[in-house]
C-alpha cells in the first residue's frame, strides 16, 4: 500500500470517536484543565446535562478494582462528574470530566443536531 494512503486511512480511523482536549472556547474565554468547577461555570454556563458517578479505586500491585464489599467501608471510590455542552449547530459536543472538583480532562464527541 502506498505510504500516502496509509496515512490517510491512517487519519480518517483516528478522527471517527471522541478527541481529547486540553481546554475548550466558551463565551470568548478559555476554560482549562485544572480550573475549578466555579471557575468553569463562570465561563461556559450552566451544562446541557450533567451525571455524576463514584468510579472505581484500583490497589497496587496488579492495579485491581477494589472489591464492591469493600467500597465506601474500607476504601472509598472516586466520586466523578461529567458535564455535557452543546456548542451549537456544526460544532462537537464537549463532556468535561470533574475529579476532586476540577476539570481532569475534556473530550470532544459528535456534532450536535
Amino acid at each position: 500500500m502506498h505510504p500516502l494512503h496509509r496515512a490517510l486511512i491512517t487519519v480518517c480511523l483516528l478522527g471517527c470517536g471522541s478527541v481529547m482536549a486540553q481546554s475548550l472556547r466558551c463565551n470568548g474565554q478559555i476554560a482549562s484543565v485544572g480550573e475549578s468547577r466555579l471557575s468553569f461555570v463562570q465561563k461556559c454556563g450552566e451544562p446541557m446535562l450533567k451525571d455524576s458517578y463514584c468510579a472505581p479505586v484500583y490497589y497496587h500491585p496488579n492495579l485491581q478494582p477494589v472489591p464492591s464489599i469493600w467500597i465506601g467501608t474500607v476504601l472509598p471510590c472516586q466520586p466523578v462528574d461529567e458535564w455535557l455542552y452543546d456548542r451549537g449547530p456544526g460544532n462537537l459536543s464537549a463532556t468535561v470530566r470533574f475529579k476532586g472538583g476540577v476539570v481532569d480532562s475534556i473530550h470532544y464527541g459528535h456534532t450536535t443536531r
